[in-house]
């Protein structure tokens, strides 16, 4: 089934194509993994080929693949000093973990330094994780509502519209608080009766970001500026990232 998506970034909107394929079975449920957006971080400069900076990012992202197993489909790791600092921050979509984890990092990184080639920064989103490579390590206590966009599917729902994006919007806010919940890991996923339809939701917060409530309610406003009355849409960041459905997208 094809979906037509808008990506919008400062509330421009252009349009994209987002293939979602699913099945009827949960288990086989968007296993595709969409590339979503990147951007390239230009005012970080970019490096020579066999530069100090060059050394350390081969070495830090070597080193994840070498020894991160994302068992909790995080990572926020650094390496080397200025001018040639590098960090990286990487996460997966709560429902992959371990081994697709691995994958999403592979091809986030093989993929970034196509469409980035040479920057010192940049940052990839895909349907099942996001990498963002950078010379600044931004402190856990602020939220990065720079590098956010939205996406929505173009399809409106038709029937009492209103009371939809207020059940929508209050489902949301449910899930922001059991993603805050000391166990469950800054994330939170479920499902709601709407009718004879169900409404499909995720909220989800980098492992280390401490205002993780405060990203999601932003995300939730910026939602309804985008996307309001639409059946499907999501807002993505590095920081904080939510999105529902008109249909299954994750895994149980």
């Amino acid at each position: 089934m094809h979906s037509s998506y808008f990506l919008s970034k400062y509330f421009v909107c252009f349009q994209i194509l987002a293939i979602q394929i699913f099945v009827r079975y949960v288990s086989s449920l968007n296993l595709t993994n969409a590339y979503l957006h990147h951007k390239c971080l230009v005012d970080q400069g970019k490096y020579k080929p066999g530069s100090e900076y060059e050394e350390n990012l081969n070495h830090l992202i070597n080193h994840i693949s070498s020894t991160q197993k994302f068992p909790d489909g995080f990572t926020h790791t650094s390496h080397g000093e200025a001018p040639n600092f590098i960090t990286i921050v990487f996460q997966c979509r709560g429902d992959s973990y371990g081994s697709r984890c691995s994958s999403c990092y592979a091809t986030a990184v093989a993929e970034l330094r196509k469409r980035c080639q040479r920057y010192k920064g940049g940052i990839i989103w895909y349907d099942q994780c996001f990498l963002d490579v950078s010379t600044i390590d931004t402190p856990p206590t602020m939220i990065d509502y720079e590098n956010t966009f939205s996406m929505h599917n173009q399809k409106t729902v038709n029937e009492d519209a209103e009371s939809f994006n207020k059940k929508t919007r209050g489902f949301l806010y449910n899930l922001i608080l059991e993603a805050n919940k000391p166990k469950m890991g800054s994330y939170a996923a479920g499902e709601m009766r709407l009718g004879t339809k169900k409404l499909y939701a995720m909220v989800q917060c980098a492992l280390d970001i401490f205002q993780c409530k405060v990203c999601l309610e932003w995300s939730i406003n910026e939602l309804s500026k985008c996307c309001q009355s639409k059946q499907g849409a999501r807002v993505l960041g590095t920081s904080c990232s939510i999105r529902y459905e008109l249909y299954p997208f994750l895994r149980t």
